[in-house]
């Protein structure tokens, strides 16, 4: 057998075992999650799926702590089925991409409802209950049932990626990174399976600065043999949206301050905001001015110096701050109510709102 035949007959046996490689370093190496239970022990769909969709476009280290608190108040399920929205958006406020927690709800009350308080066990099934997409539906599927599929979030995308060198950029690449990964799925333990490439992509197979020495598949990694590992995946350029700008109205009356609550549907629907300005691309401060609630007793505002800065997936946000203080007796406007300063980190307060407040407190 010639040299080439024998490194072919190499790669062709290191490439069938590395469902087995991978199995094998995530018994040794697998992260201490707070959603994930100890090896052997029975796994929880309910945690399962609350990790799944707070992990969504949001980092493991972050989430972390919300998880916690979401499972110390609602243990199951039924318990958060059991409670109102407004609560869930509540002790969801400052996780961001606030849609989530309304799917959230929605998905628990139907789990309830049509379910009998038990998540279906198929990735059809788990599809048909709002907030669960096609990854999510996956992911559940895998780890909680151990239904053979391979769900791929941003961490097996860069192993993936890597590993073959796929040169289409995401997000075109998508499909055939999802055939790839489909690859690596062992005949048993699906769940690991994809529980040990995100831990992998998460610990060594890392955006920047891989340790590709410590891999379980570096001898098969054709990007590392390329020494060009940082350059997967490869990406579109990313479009920047318009700026856009607003102003935010910042009135107390003593104690309490003024605010009202978002449409439901919408970028942060249903939560809670000061007044304000539509946020439009080129408005200027007059126009965004004219839009200031209408307060018996305001005969001026204040602007205060500076802009609130925040980025939303789409688009950048600068808003001006418009500060005024009103009579104890001031009745709020139609849709607005008044409620304590100091009772603010209970209200469901998208993190751009708690910046505007601080910047019209001085906090």
């Amino acid at each position: 057998m010639g040299s080439s035949a024998i490194m072919k007959a190499k790669s062709k046996s290191v490439a069938l075992d590395r469902p087995a490689l991978l199995l094998d370093w995530y018994d040794r190496h697998r992260r201490r999650l707070p959603w994930r239970p100890p090896a052997g022990e029975r796994i929880d769909p309910y945690r399962v799926w609350l990790s799944e969709i707070m992990l969504q476009q949001t980092g493991v280290k972050t989430v972390g702590p919300y998880f916690e608190k979401f499972v110390a108040r609602w243990p199951d399920v039924t318990a958060l089925g059991s409670a109102s929205q407004d609560d869930v958006l509540r002790m969801w406020a400052g996780l961001g991409y606030y849609s989530r927690a309304r799917n959230l709800h929605a998905c628990a009350v139907a789990v309830l409802r049509e379910h009998g308080g038990v998540f279906p066990d198929t990735e059809q099934g788990l599809r048909t209950l709002p907030g669960i997409g096609p990854y999510t539906a996956a992911a559940i599927a895998a780890i909680a049932f151990d239904i053979r599929t391979m769900p791929v979030d941003g961490n097996i995308e860069r192993v993936v990626s890597r590993l073959y060198a796929v040169e289409e950029p995401l997000p075109q690449a998508k499909p055939r990174i999802q055939e790839l990964a489909a690859t690596l799925l062992a005949e048993s333990r699906a769940g690991d399976s994809a529980q040990a490439l995100m831990d992998l992509g998460s610990s060594i197979c890392t955006p920047k600065k891989p340790a590709c020495a410590l891999c379980p598949l570096n001898e098969d990694c054709v990007a590392r043999a390329r020494g060009d590992q940082e350059a997967f995946p490869r990406k579109a350029p990313k479009k920047t949206g318009t700026l856009r700008r607003g102003a935010a109205f910042v009135v107390t009356r003593g104690a309490e301050l003024l605010v009202r609550t978002r449409a439901e549907k919408g970028l942060l629907g249903g939560m809670t905001e000061v007044p304000g300005s539509d946020w439009l691309a080129g408005q200027d401060d007059r126009a965004a001015l004219k839009q200031a609630p209408a307060l018996k007793g305001v005969a001026r505002w204040h602007r205060k110096a500076g802009v609130v800065t925040h980025v939303f997936t789409h688009f950048p946000l600068e808003l001006v701050v418009y500060t005024a203080s009103v009579a104890a007796r001031t009745r709020a406007p139609e849709g607005m109510r008044w409620v304590p300063i100091a009772t603010l980190a209970e209200e469901a307060l998208p993190n751009v709102m708690r910046k505007a407040i601080a910047h019209g407190l001085g906090l």
